[in-house]
């Protein structure tokens, strides 16, 4: 009786493996990601990013009070990127967004590290969540919007980076007139 179990046993274990190999051989196979639509480099994009800001002259533009033990971050993580010290610098800006982490334009800065590093869904992560806190005005707004651009492209994402290019210009804002 024990023999005709284990028999029993061995066939449906059998069949499950051949089951599982069967499902496996007709499943349609995982099309490759979408090409990237863009052959700039790292470093050309974040220039783009910044290049997107503008100079603001004329416009409205909120400037936070600044932490000084932050901006001792920021400023060395900005001195790590002229060295190409990618990883370094995305470090420093992450211990200053543990003391402020809803800060636009040290989410912004992060999101430019992510794109020098080659992670474009961290960049665009961290871009949304700059736009979503900031003021959604100004020169930072415009360089949230350039960072999804070009995360979209890495994507190959024709249509969703035509659209974040098309939200750059309606960050800009008027200056108020003082006469």
């Amino acid at each position: 009786m024990s023999i005709r179990i284990h028999a029993v046993a061995r066939r449906c274990a059998l069949s499950a493996v051949v089951l599982v190999l069967a499902a496996c051989a007709t499943s349609e196979p995982v099309p490759p990601p979408p090409a990237p639509l863009t052959a700039a480099t790292p470093q050309q994009q974040v220039a783009a990013v910044r290049a997107a800001a503008g100079d603001g002259e004329g416009e409205l533009a909120i400037q936070p009070l600044r932490d000084p033990k932050v901006e001792g971050l920021r400023e060395q993580a900005s001195r790590l990127e002229s060295q190409q010290h990618y990883a370094d610098a995305a470090s420093a800006l992450d211990q200053a967004l543990e003391i402020v982490p809803d800060d636009p334009a040290l989410l912004q800065e992060r999101a430019e590290a992510a794109l020098l590093l080659g992670d474009p869904a961290k960049a665009e992560a961290l871009a949304r969540r700059a736009f979503e806190t900031g003021s959604q005005v100004g020169p930072l707004c415009r360089r949230h919007w350039a960072t999804l651009e070009q995360a979209r492209l890495l994507a190959g994402d024709a249509a969703g980076a035509a659209a974040a290019k098309a939200h750059i210009d309606q960050c800009t804002v008027a200056g108020v007139n003082r006469f």
